[in-house]
């Protein structure tokens, strides 16, 4: 299973939840790009990494890097788009964004959220820019997957509203999925 939807959505929390009910594997596809000092993995050592993480079933997954979303997306069976809205998604990447800056939260490999990310305006620098210059972006991609059929293979979901999210999330217990 895939999450895809833009930055600061609620991804990972999705699919840590889901993983923990489903017992299945939660592969965090930032944990495994995001090395010690927030140096990116190189493209080739990333894509066979994420392979070797999704070879077996089992697993759900989350994030919209483009050079592991063909692998991902050609074994998932199922794929969740959380396509919500622009301000609901900047509240929620602000928000997580002072928690983990303000308590010093470790992501992966050791890297933390520092406060001036808060205010750089260079979305290569602040997640919260980040997530507000690719929403648009982030949509369309997914929107023009879904219309070449690139997920016929698949279910698709998607939630446009975290209370549709949490609806189908109570549904679970009585779904294989």
């Amino acid at each position: 299973m895939v999450i895809l939807g833009t930055s600061g959505v609620g991804k990972t929390t999705l699919a840590r939840s889901l993983a923990e009910r489903k017992h299945l594997r939660h592969i965090e596809v930032d944990a495994i790009f995001h090395q010690p000092n927030w140096t990116p993995l190189d493209g080739e050592t990333f894509l066979q990494r994420v392979s070797e993480a999704t070879s077996t079933p089992g697993w759900v997954t989350d994030g919209n890097y483009s050079i592991v979303r063909p692998l991902l997306l050609g074994r998932a069976d199922t794929v969740l788009w959380l396509d919500y809205a622009r301000p609901l998604t900047t509240f929620r990447v602000v928000r997580r964004t002072l928690k983990r800056a303000l308590v010093r939260e470790e992501l992966w490999n050791g890297n933390r959220e520092a406060w001036t990310n808060l205010f750089r305006l260079d979305p290569e620098e602040s997640i919260i820019r980040w997530s507000w210059t690719t929403h648009g972006h982030t949509r369309a991609t997914i929107g023009e997957l879904l219309a070449r059929g690139d997920l016929a293979h698949c279910t698709v979901l998607r939630f446009r509203h975290p209370k549709e999210t949490a609806a189908w999330m109570r549904g679970l217990h009585a779904s294989p999925f």
